[in-house]
C-alpha cells in the first residue's frame, strides 16, 4: 500500500473509534450541598469511608474506562455522602435511565394492591381485562397467568426480548399499533430440549426477559386506577417522596409505558433506592407497605448464573474469598443502575448514557463493586 492511501485509511480509522477523555486528577473531595429536596447530607469522610476509593472511581472515568456515565451518587444510614456528575451531568438532568423504570412499576403495581385496587399478586391477569376479550390463543393456561408471573419475568407468553425469533421481542411490540393487545395476545411458549422447564427451574420459574409484561403491568395499574399511570405515581410515590420532576413516555395507544424510558434526576433515582432500603418509608412516613418491599426483594426466579430476579429487580453477587455481598438493583439500558444493599443501609446511583453498547452492564457493576463497595468504612 502505497503511503498516502495508508494514511488516509489510518486518518479515518481514528476518526470512527470511540473516543477516550484524557486523564484528569480527581478533585478533591466536596461534601454533597444542602438542597430543599429532603435529602440530609453528610461528609464520607467523617463517616469513616475510603475517600481514596472515590478518587480512583473519577480516574478511571476520566480515562475512559466507564464511557458515559453521568452521575454517580452514594448514600448511607439515609445521608447523601457522595455526588459527582460527568459528562454533560448535572443535579437538574432528567436521565433517562430505561428499563430501571420496571422497578418504579413494580413499586405502582405494590401501590395499587396497598389501595385495594388490585387484590393481590396473585390475581389473575386476564381476569383485570376481561373487557378485552377474546384474545388470540385463548386456553386455561393463558388465562391462568398471576400478576406474579409479570412480576418475575416468568409467564406462559413467548415472550424473551433476548431472543429476536420470539413472538413477544419487545421491537415487534414498539411497531405494532396497540401494545395492550399485542401483549395479550402473544402466544404460549414452549420448551426446547435444552431449555429448563418451571417445574425444573430453581424457584419453580423459567426466566425471559420481557418488557411486554412490564408494559402490561403499568397498563393494569392504569385501569385499577382510572388515572393515567403518570399521574398515578406522582400521586402513590412521586409526591410522597418530594419528586417534582419527571417524565414518562406512552405507548401507541396512549397507556402510559411501564416498561422503560421513565426519566428521573439522580437524586430522586437515589429517593426511590432509599425508599427500598427503608422498606416503604421515606423520612419516617409509609408510602408502600413494607410487606411489598419484602416481597419485591425476595428471590422469585433465578434469570442467569450470575443473578437472581425478585418483582422487576434484580440481584447480583460481589467479591468473593468468603465476603459476598448480595445487592439488589434497578437497572436499565446503557448501564443505569440504582443499587441497593438494605443490611448496610446503602443506596448507589449511576447514570450512563452509553446505549445499546456492549459490556455497559458489567462495567456499571465493577464501577459498584470494585470501588464503591471497597470505599466503605
Amino acid at each position: 500500500m502505497h503511503a498516502l492511501p495508508r494514511l488516509i485509511l489510518l486518518s479515518c480509522l481514528a476518526l470512527l473509534a470511540p473516543a477516550r477523555t484524557q486523564a484528569q486528577a480527581p478533585s478533591a473531595y466536596q461534601p454533597p450541598s444542602p438542597r430543599s429536596d429532603g435529602w440530609d447530607v453528610a461528609d464520607a469522610g467523617r463517616a469513616g469511608w475510603k475517600l481514596e476509593r472515590f478518587a480512583a472511581l473519577e480516574t478511571a472515568i476520566a480515562r475512559g474506562d466507564f464511557p458515559g456515565v453521568t452521575s454517580v451518587l452514594v448514600v448511607q444510614d439515609g445521608h447523601l455522602l457522595y455526588e459527582r456528575y460527568f459528562n454533560g451531568g448535572g443535579p437538574e438532568v432528567l436521565n433517562d435511565t430505561r428499563s430501571a423504570t420496571k422497578s418504579v412499576t413494580a413499586l405502582l403495581v405494590g401501590a395499587a394492591i396497598d389501595r385495594g385496587l388490585i387484590p393481590d399478586a396473585r390475581a389473575r391477569v386476564y381476569d383485570l381485562f376481561r373487557d378485552l376479550a377474546p384474545w388470540q390463543h385463548d386456553g386455561a393456561r393463558k388465562r391462568a397467568i398471576t400478576v406474579e408471573d409479570l412480576l418475575t419475568m416468568s409467564s406462559a407468553w413467548d415472550c424473551d426480548d433476548d431472543n429476536p425469533f420470539s413472538s413477544g421481542n419487545e421491537e415487534r411490540m414498539y411497531v405494532s399499533e396497540n401494545w395492550t393487545r399485542f401483549a395479550l395476545d402473544l402466544p404460549l411458549r414452549g420448551y426446547a430440549p435444552w431449555v429448563k422447564r418451571p417445574e425444573d427451574s430453581p424457584h419453580g420459574r423459567t426466566f425471559s426477559y420481557c418488557t411486554a409484561g412490564s408494559f402490561l403491568l403499568g397498563a393494569l395499574v392504569e385501569r385499577a386506577s382510572g388515572k393515567p399511570l403518570r399521574e398515578f405515581a406522582g400521586e402513590a410515590l412521586e409526591g410522597p417522596l418530594g419528586i417534582t420532576q419527571a417524565q414518562w413516555n406512552r405507548s401507541s395507544e396512549g397507556v402510559g409505558m411501564g416498561g422503560g424510558g421513565t426519566r428521573y434526576r439522580s437524586r430522586d433515582l437515589a429517593k426511590l433506592g432509599q425508599l427500598v432500603v427503608n422498606e416503604g418509608t421515606w423520612r419516617g412516613k409509609r408510602v408502600l407497605s413494607a410487606g411489598w418491599i419484602r416481597q419485591a426483594l425476595t428471590v422469585h426466579a433465578q434469570a442467569r448464573e450470575d443473578a437472581d430476579y425478585g418483582y422487576q429487580f434484580w440481584r447480583f453477587r460481589f467479591g468473593g474469598d468468603g465476603r459476598e455481598q448480595a445487592a439488589w438493583a434497578m437497572s436499565g439500558n446503557g448501564g443505569n443502575y440504582v443499587f441497593m444493599v438494605p443490611e448496610r443501609k446503602l443506596v448507589a446511583v449511576i447514570t450512563r448514557t452509553s446505549y445499546n453498547q456492549r459490556d455497559v452492564h458489567p462495567q456499571s457493576q465493577r464501577m459498584f463493586g470494585d470501588y464503591l463497595l471497597t470505599a466503605m468504612p
